[in-house]
This record gives structure tokens, C-alpha cells and sequence, in this order.
């Protein structure tokens, strides 16, 4: 039986006097249970349905963390669905606080929250295309910066609806004790006036009405006063009141839920920016580091000392920045705060991105470093963030990446080079390399000659390191070559140090060994005399198959009893034996013949037609390394400072493509090689005028032609306009007639045309090495027989062409 039915009960129970009071009674009960009813089943549920806005702003915070630091593609799209379902939850939820918003306050909440989630998801959209981007550190900076704003604008707006709603049920709640006080009042007076009549009655009324909405009403303040929302209120039978019990029970219970999940996702939050594998900072006023920041900077600097600290203190010191760099990271950040946002644009290239600091037991770190601007809504920088990394282990593994491609460049390089030619370089390379040790160690002091055959040596093995195209070998000895060209300098600031250039010669030497080992280890192609046994090492040479199936098949056609057959016979086994060991002058000169047409590609000239006509004449013993160390000066000197350009030439009524002879012939007991081109011919007047611009001749002095061109012969002397990889340092003749002189040779210049005094004459430069180096393999018999003398002239029907390139 409800609480209405037993008062009408009562009530025609009662004498019609009591009638009317009896009506005030019911009247005061049924608005009693009224008020209840909007209690529970309007304002309160109205206050849980704003709780749970807070509750669902956090949501949205969460799937906005997850969304940026989201480690795949997956990963963000469910965590954009999850924004979606947000939003629109939000939206519905916003539209429910304003149907049943109770006052102009509430509505201008609602439409503030309303307008303030429009910029918050418009935010979040901002940082999902950052993200989508691949700008994540910008994407983070974002989130920490604007997004946050607009999070906190909102939950603000929100929390404080809550606080009216809640005030609103507060209210409601006194509003209904105090009804609930009036009916209990009301109810003792009827009770006071008919105590004879009613003392049952009122007992009754007392005991199913007033006693549980007493209790109820104490139970309800003491939740509502402690937020111990653990407790409920008893719930005695299932009435209006018992009913009223179990509403604001389930209110308390959907609160405490709310809450807990509340908790959990702000300590959720809090977990993954304390997880967080990166160190994020905010730098405020004085250039020191606010209190907030995430726990792996502890981490990175390894120390918990950061709260408060100078940023140039705890970032900065013990780092490999110099003293300038530090006072403009100092200056950039004090330009920055507190002024307008385009400071910061403008000081941004101050603020280094990479630093290598000394941790305090000896190991270095490398820290990468991102630096944001946090700007209010005057666009004024109230913050500096940075981001740091630990990229230690990133760098190790990228040097050892580069390490790796490093030597299969060298691999590759080594590989393009033949196995003979190689080991030959690697073997004129140590010598150059020991020669030039030999020097460094014997003269304590500077010495103009010392330093002039020290570059000519250096310079002779980059040219051949160039010309097999070994690139690492080319750049470490180009250092030391630059080295000892500042050296030779009249006003040079370096001084002679044997340390020094010893170290310098030692990384020479280093990268021709690691080339060497390379092709050795790797390749497994082993040295001269590395192959054989070591009681063979020189016992066998290889001689062509060729060549040994033509002299069978002769001794196969030699008429025994034809003394003249078997005189031809002999003839042919001497040469062939004279052959064995030997190489043919293009043999020898093939790896600078190789690299002509990237030298001239250099130069910005078409690769050149290199004949030579070696009158059968071959090569024994070294003389084909002193060849090739010769022959990489004089072509390269052909192609750069006598054939012209396409252009020129071609204005000239001459070919584009330009043309080199090499002839050799033996003559007066030597072996010659010649060499010319149809270039414009040697440049007597620049080398005149250089000789005057140094003093080595007066403005008045009549020297011949052959005087004028010996000058090219001096150490230090270039005619070239600057200093290129190819030409311009002032090598080259010099070390020419350095290493013919080496091997007791010579080398001059003869004009061929009879233009004296002319800016520009013909020539040709004929090296001379002894006769015993040169192997005929005509023979004198036949080489009358043929009219082959040597002569140029007479040889041209046997021009060996080559067309480099």
C-alpha cells in the first residue's frame, strides 16, 4: 500500500471536521512527493548527465594522445573513428543540457561549450593532417600547444556546468528539505490539533513518512557534503520514498563509476607522457626550465635536478658547441620569450638542432633537438618547447652504414681496375708514400727542395689514383697534397712540424692499405709473388697462346735443309723469347688512357683520338711504371692546357675532337717516346710573363724560344688561370723530369714549326729512357726490310688508332 492510499485511508476515517485539515495534510504530502520526483528523476539526472561531459572531454583527450603518438597507420584511423564517435556523443550530449538547461547561465554554458568543441575537434583535425604529414614532432608540438588550449577551454567551460548543475541539485535538495521540513511541520500540527483523535494516525505518518524522509534527507546531505560516493542510502520498502531511495542510489553509483573512470584516464594519460621515449621541456622566463616535463628527460640527462634549472646549464654545458655558439643559443632564447612570435623565426637558425654531450662518467651522447614557440592569443611567446632525442645508437648505426658503403665503393672501384695494374699502383703508391717518410724524417727544418719533391710525389699519386677512378684514396691524398702545397707558398702561415706531416703521411698510407687489404681479404687477390710458392717467385712468366702456336706452326713449315729458312727461324724464337716478360707501350699507358674521357668531360672538351705507333717496340722490367707516372702528367697537361675546346676548334676550321701521337723508336742508344696534339701549341708568351711576374728573368732579357719553354720544367711553375683537381698547383713537368731522371732518362721539348716568337708554337715532348728497357720485337733484318727506321714518317701505315672514349 503506497503512502497516498493509506492517508486516504485515514482520511474517511476521520470525522468531517478533521476534513479540511486532513486535505492541507494530503496537500502537503502529495507536493512533498512532488519535489522528490523533480529531484530525482529531473535535476538529479540532469547533474550525473553533466558529470559524464567531463568524463567524455577526457575520452577525447585520450584518443587524441593515442591518434599523435601512434605508431602505425592503423593505429590512427581506429584512434579517428574513436574522435568521431566522440564528437558526435558530445554533441548529443550538449544538445540534452540544453533542453533541459534551468537557467540563462546554464544556456550560455551550453552554447559556450558548444562553440569551444567546435575549435577543439578543428585543432585535433589541424594535428591529425600534421601527423598524416609525417611532421610528428610538429604534431606533438601542436598538441601540447593549441589543442591543449582549446581541451582546457572546454573542460573549463564543461566543469563548470557541472558546478551548476550540481549547484542546481544542491539547491533542489534544500529546496526539498525544506518542503519536506513544511509537510513535517504541517503534518505536527494537524497531529498538535487532533492529538486526541489522531495520536495513532500521526504515529503512523510519523513512522512510514517523516522518519525515512528524515533519514533520507540526513543521508543525503552527508553524501552530498563528504562525496563519499561508496555509501547509499537504505532502501526500507519500495514506496514513493523507497523509490525516490533507489533513484538517488543509482545516481550515486553511476557518480562513482563516472569518477573511477574519470581517475583512471587522467592516470592513463599521465602514464604514456611519463613513458613517453622522448624528453620534452618548456623553457619560461630567465631561460629556465618549467617544473613540467616528461619523466624520460631524467632519462636522457640523467639526473632528476631539472625542475628550475638554466636551460644553457642542463642542456648545453659539456657539449662540443664553442664558446659562440653558446652565447647565440643564450641570446636567441632570451630574444625569444616574452616577444612577439616572429622572433622566433627569426632566431630559429641560432637554436642548434644536434649536439654531442659529455655524460660525467667520459661516455657522449648525441641529442637531437626540436624547438617549438608556444604563443598566447596575442601571438606572444610565453614558452619555448623542446623536444630531445637520444640519437646515440641512430648516429652509431649510420656511421657504420656509411662505413659499409664506403668499402663497397672501394670494392667496386678496385674491381673496375685490373689485378696487375692495381698491384703495380699499390706498390708505386707505398714507394711514393716511403720516399716522401724518407724526406719528412731527414729535414727537421723547411727545405724548398724537400717540400717541392714531397708535392711532386703526392701529386703523382693522386693523378693515378684518379686515373683508376679511387675516389677515397683520390680525396685523402688531395688533403695532404693541399697541405703541402700551403707549404710552398713564400708567405705560407704553416710552419715545417715532422709530427704533423707525418700524421698527414700515415692517413695516406692507411687508406692505400685499407685499399690493398680490401684486395686482398675481400677479393682474394693476392700480390705479386703472393700467389705463387716462394721458391717460384719469379721462376715463370706467361706467354700468349697465340704467340706459341705461331712459332709451332713456323717450326712446322721450316724447311730444315733452307739455311735461310732456318735463319728466319732463329730470327722468330729470338723475338718471341725478347717478348716474354715484356708489355706493348699501350699496355702500359691503359689506365691513363682509361681515364681521358672523364678528364676531359671535366674539362668540358670531347675525349680525344690517342694513336700510337710503337714501331714494334716493347717494354721490360719497370719502365712501363715509370711510364704510366710520366704519361699521367704529359696527357693530362695535352688535353688541358693544348687541345681546346669543341668550340675552338671548330672556329679554328679544325675537328671538334683533338688528336694525340705517341710514337716510340730507338735512337743514339735510347728509347724514345713522342708525344704531340694538334692543340693550339705551347703558350710562350704566359710563360714568359709568368717567368718575369716571379723574377726569374728581367722585362729586358731576349731569351730564345727553347729557353722560354725550359721554364715549365721548374718546380711551382703553372700556366693555368685557378686551381682545379686537374691543373693549377704548379706540378707537373717538374715531377716528369724527376722520375725519368730516376731512371737515368731525360725528357725535352722540340718545336716543330719554325714560328719564333710567337704566342703560341707547335711542339713535341720526347721522353728518353735507356735502350735496355725496350724490347724490339721486328728485329733490325726486318725492320730494313719493311724501310721501318724508327722515322715517323715512315711508320704511319703501322699507326695503332685508339679512340679513347
Amino acid at each position: 500500500m503506497t503512502i497516498r492510499h493509506r492517508i486516504t485511508l485515514l482520511v474517511v476515517l476521520m470525522f468531517v471536521a478533521l476534513s479540511a485539515i486532513g486535505g492541507y495534510a494530503v496537500y502537503q504530502t502529495r507536493g512533498s512527493a512532488a519535489e522528490v520526483r523533480k529531484v530525482t528523476e529531473g535535476v538529479v539526472p540532469s547533474a550525473l548527465a553533466s558529470a559524464d561531459l567531463v568524463s567524455q572531454v577526457k575520452d577525447v583527450q585520450l584518443a587524441t594522445m593515442t591518434l599523435v603518438y601512434a605508431p602505425d597507420a592503423n593505429t590512427v584511423a581506429q584512434a579517428q573513428d574513436e574522435l568521431k564517435k566522440k564528437k558526435a556523443s558530445l554533441q548529443q550530449a550538449l544538445a540534452l543540457q540544453a533542453t533541459e538547461a534551468a537557467s540563462h547561465a546554464q544556456q550560455g554554458l551550453v552554447a559556450q561549450a558548444k562553440d569551444s568543441l567546435e575549435n577543439y575537434f578543428a585543432a585535433i583535425a589541424e594535428t591529425a593532417k600534421m601527423k598524416a604529414d609525417g611532421k610528428n614532432e610538429l604534431a606533438q608540438a601542436y598538441l601540447f600547444a593549441n589543442v591543449a588550449q582549446y581541451r582546457d577551454e572546454l573542460e573549463g567551460i564543461v566543469e563548470t556546468l557541472r558546478v551548476e548543475k550540481n549547484r542546481e541539485k544542491d539547491d533542489a535538495i534544500t529546496s526539498l528539505n525544506a518542503t519536506l521540513a513544511t509537510t513535517t511541520t504541517a503534518i505536527a500540527s494537524v497531529t498538535g490539533i487532533a492529538i486526541i483523535l489522531l495520536t495513532s494516525i500521526g504515529a503512523l505518518l510519523y513512522r512510514q513518512i517523516t522518519r525515512p524522509l528524515s533519514s533520507m534527507q540526513a543521508m543525503m546531505s552527508e553524501i552530498a557534503s563528504s562525496q563519499d560516493f561508496t555509501r547509499r542510502v537504505p532502501v526500507g520498502r519500495l514506496d514513493e520514498i523507497g523509490r525516490s531511495i533507489v533513484a538517488f542510489n543509482g545516481m550515486i553509483e553511476k557518480i562513482q563509476e563516472s569518477s573511477a573512470q574519470l581517475k583512471r584516464k587522467t592516470a592513463d594519460i599521465q602514464a604514456m607522457l611519463q613513458n613517453m621515449q622522448q624528453g620534452i621541456l618548456t623553457v619560461v622566463d630567465g631561460a629556465k626550465i618549467h617544473a613540467e616535463y616528461s619523466a624520460y628527460l631524467e632519462d636522457i640527462f640523467e639526473t632528476k635536478d631539472i625542475a628550475g634549472r638554466a636551460l644553457m646549464d642542463l642542456v648545453f654545458s659539456d657539449t662540443d658547441l664553442g664558446a659562440d655558439a653558446l652565447s647565440q643559443i643564450d641570446a636567441a632564447t632570451h630574444a625569444c620569450l616574452g616577444e612577439d612570435c616572429i622572433n622566433f623565426a627569426f632566431n630559429q637558425h641560432l637554436l642548434v638542432g644536434e649536439i654531442a654531450k659529455r655524460m660525467p662518467d667520459g661516455r657522449v651522447k648525441m641529442l637531437d633537438l626540436s624547438w617549438s614557440a608556444i604563443t598566447d592569443e596575442d601571438d606572444t611567446i610565453v614558452r619555448l618547447m623542446l623536444c630531445v632525442r637520444d640519437v646515440t645508437e641512430l648516429r652509431k648505426l649510420a656511421a657504420e652504414a656509411s662505413e659499409q658503403r664506403r668499402r663497397l665503393d672501394m670494392i667496386g672501384e678496385i674491381l673496375a681496375v685490373s689485378e696487375e695494374k692495381f698491384h703495380h699502383f699499390i706498390e708505386s703508391s707505398a714507394g711514393f708514400v716511403s720516399e716522401n717518410e724518407r724526406i719528412i724524417r731527414k729535414h727537421s727544418e723547411a727545405d724548398h727542395a724537400a717540400i717541392a719533391e714531397l708535392f711532386r710525389n703526392m701529386h703523382t699519386i693522386k693523378g693515378n689514383a684518379r686515373t683508376y677512378n679511387l675516389q677515397h684514396l683520390t680525396n685523402v691524398v688531395h688533403e695532404t697534397e693541399r697541405s703541402y702545397h700551403e707549404l710552398r707558398q713564400p708567405d705560407a702561415d704553416r710552419s715545417w712540424d715532422q709530427e704533423h706531416l707525418m700524421r698527414e703521411l700515415t692517413r695516406v698510407r692507411e687508406a692505400i692499405e685499407s685499399y690493398a687489404t680490401i684486395n686482398e681479404q675481400s677479393l682474394g687477390r693476392k700480390g705479386k709473388g703472393q700467389a705463387n710458392d716462394a721458391g717460384n717467385t719469379g721462376r715463370y712468366v706467361m706467354v700468349d697462346r697465340d704467340d706459341l702456336q705461331q712459332t709451332l706452326d713456323l717450326l712446322e713449315r721450316t724447311n730444315a735443309a733452307d739455311l735461310h729458312e732456318l735463319q728466319s727461324l732463329c730470327d722468330a724464337l729470338r723475338r718471341m723469347l725478347r717478348s716474354l716478360g715484356s708489355q706493348s707501350v699501350r699496355d702500359a699507358l691503359s689506365g691513363v688512357l682509361d681515364s681521358l674521357p672523364s678528364l676531359a668531360s671535366e674539362l668540358g672538351k670531347p675525349a680525344p683520338t690517342v694513336r700510337i705507333d710503337d714501331n714494334g717496340y716493347r717494354l721490360r722490367g719497370q719502365a712501363g711504371g715509370t711510364l704510366s707516372n710520366v704519361f699521367v702528367h704529359l696527357l693530362r697537361n695535352s688535353i688541358d692546357h693544348g687541345i681546346e675546346t669543341a668550340d675552338a676548334r671548330s672556329a679554328q676550321h679544325k675537328a671538334p675532337v683533338g688528336t694525340i701521337d705517341i710514337e716510340v723508336g730507338v735512337d743514339g742508344g735510347a728509347l724514345q717516346i713522342t708525344l704531340s696534339d694538334d692543340g693550339r701549341g705551347l703558350a710562350l708568351d704566359r710563360i714568359r710573363g709568368i717567368a718575369r711576374e716571379r723574377g726569374w728573368i728581367g722585362s729586358e732579357d731576349g731569351l730564345s724560344d727553347e729557353a722560354i719553354a725550359d721554364f715549365i720544367f721548374r718546380p711551382g711553375f703553372s700556366t693555368a688561370e685557378t686551381v682545379t683537381e686537374v691543373s693549377g698547383r704548379g706540378v707537373g713537368m717538374d715531377a716528369v723530369r724527376d722520375f725519368l731522371r730516376r731512371e737515368n732518362g731525360s725528357i725535352e721539348l722540340r718545336f716543330t714549326d719554325d714560328r719564333q716568337g710567337a704566342p703560341f708554337r707547335q711542339f713535341q715532348t720526347i721522353v728518353y729512357l735507356p735502350d735496355s728497357v725496350a724490347v724490339d720485337t721486328l728485329g733490325v733484318q726486318a725492320r730494313a726490310a719493311s724501310g721501318i727506321n724508327g722515322d715517323s714518317e715512315a711508320s704511319g701505315e703501322r699507326q695503332l688508332d685508339a679512340v679513347t672514349g
